[in-house]
């Protein structure tokens, strides 16, 4: 495992998991009451950061990209929700050894638990956060937004097809037939004609438009979606904590 100083420098870097997957980022660093040694680290993961989890130091190490420890993604994030209050107590801490299948000491089963093997001793409970080492001090807290966005449906649009009925009128050309008397004279007259009564017959012919009807497809028709961005405000109120001292011999002064 890499030294407390090697470890607290990944605070606010990356942190993967024992196959390389990134889980969240380093938060605080907590070490044992015994050994002085950093055990368990805070890990900020879920959506912006909102969850919480304590992971084990035994195995990790610092990287240039960030801290990677022993444990898979998934172990991780079911790991029980513990606040970060700056101190583990002894029922927190038994409940993150069980989950993690560790012995009392931050010690995987079959690991050398070193001068502390033995002796009986349960480091449960004994677990502080290292920054408060040596000094007294309290946490403030305050509200802050965090935007996003989210996909909703606002509604259907669709195509309906219907039939109107509509007049068009076409121009074609049409022909007929007509009769022309025609005479044609026979020179010198001709022997042989008779006189009685006779009739010649002709038929005459004539087009009339014939109207048909036929579907054709003529254009395609379809509905298309486009994203236009715009940016929207949002606001809410937010609370926040302050801090200020407060003299017990005089109650009415009060510093900020």
């Amino acid at each position: 495992m890499s030294t407390a100083q090697e470890l607290e420098r990944t605070i606010g870097q990356d942190v993967y998991d024992v196959e390389g997957q990134k889980v969240g980022t380093a938060a605080n660093l907590y070490a044992s009451d015994l050994s002085g040694e950093p055990e368990w680290v805070t890990v900020k993961t879920g959506l912006f950061g909102s969850k919480e989890s304590f992971v084990p130091l035994a195995g990790a190490r610092a990287e240039q990209d960030g801290l990677h420890v022993g444990q898979r993604k998934d172990l991780i994030k079911d790991a029980p929700r513990i606040d970060d209050q700056g101190h583990l107590s002894e029922t927190e801490a038994s409940e993150l050894y069980r989950h993690y299948n560790m012995q009392a000491g931050g010690m995987m089963p079959g690991q050398n638990m070193g001068t502390d093997r033995g002796t009986g001793k349960n480091p449960a409970g004994k677990n502080k956060d290292m920054k408060g080492t040596g000094r007294e001090e309290m946490v403030r807290s305050e509200e802050r937004l965090r935007a996003g966005t989210e996909t909703v449906e606002t509604g259907k649009v669709r195509l309906h097809k219907r039939v109107v009925t509509e007049e068009q009128q076409v121009t074609i050309p049409v022909s007929h037939e007509e009769v022309h008397v025609v005479r044609e004279p026979i020179e010198n007259g001709r022997a042989g004609g008779k006189i009685g009564e006779e009739d010649v017959e002709v038929t005459l012919h004539e087009e009339r438009p014939v109207v048909a009807k036929e579907t054709v497809a003529v254009e395609r028709v379809g509905l298309d979606t486009e994203t236009v961005r715009e940016d929207k405000q949002v606001s809410e109120k937010v609370r926040k904590e302050q801090v200020d001292i407060v003299d017990d011999a005089d109650p009415k002064h009060r510093k900020r």
